[in-house]
């Protein structure tokens, strides 16, 4: 019998040193892992510092060949940080084509169940409560293009800012961007919920 192959794809919060911490890293893909046991064929191709057009260099290599039954994408971020870290700015209309472009491109390829993650930012410093205006609608896109294309949505962003409600920024992710173990383990049982119901 055939096992079921999930493909997580995305930047460094999906990449958790996978490449030094084999299989998966030590992040939300880990623990997903563990909870699906074996009943799941699972590949981590995450890569730190990615953004989507980086995603669109490797998609042959990384989605089309490993020929997912359920594909998870988690990028985003690195889209808005480098508008302001960089002054190198991504687009909302060319985000959302090149999303939709690889969505298509695979759903013609393979037709797996998509999984699309929201990207998050919590407001570690003053500066990054500006970043919103950059990254909700980056967020609103990859909501518009899950309903495209049938996808599960995992709402990481609404989790981590609810969560702020009862923690602080350092107890989830100290820099905003890049949760610890707990943030980690919020993501993963997030992601199970929302993909196995």
């Amino acid at each position: 019998m055939s096992v079921d192959h999930i493909v997580f794809i995305g930047d460094s919060v999906t990449d958790c040193d996978r490449l030094t911490i084999p299989p998966h890293g030590f992040g939300y893909v880990s623990k997903v892992a563990a909870k699906l046991s074996d009943k799941y064929q699972i590949t981590n191709v995450g890569t730190s510092g990615n953004r989507l057009v980086d995603l669109g260099q490797r998609w042959e290599r990384d989605v089309i060949d490993n020929k997912p039954d359920i594909l998870s994408v988690a990028i985003g971020v690195n889209d808005t940080w480098r508008r302001y870290d960089s002054n190198d700015l991504t687009p909302l209309e060319d985000f959302e084509s090149r999303y939709r472009k690889l969505l298509t491109l695979t759903n013609e390829a393979l037709r797996p169940q998509f999984v699309l993650c929201e990207p998050f930012l919590l407001p570690a410093t003053a500066e990054m409560n500006a970043w919103r205006e950059d990254l909700d609608p980056k967020i609103n896109a990859i909501h518009n293009l899950a309903k495209e294309f049938d996808a599960v949505v995992v709402p990481f962003d609404q989790m981590f800012t609810a969560a702020l409600t009862a923690q602080t920024v350092a107890d989830l992710a100290p820099d905003g961007i890049h949760p610890l173990d707990e943030g980690h383990e919020m993501m993963a049982k997030l992601w199970a919920d929302k993909v196995f119901g």
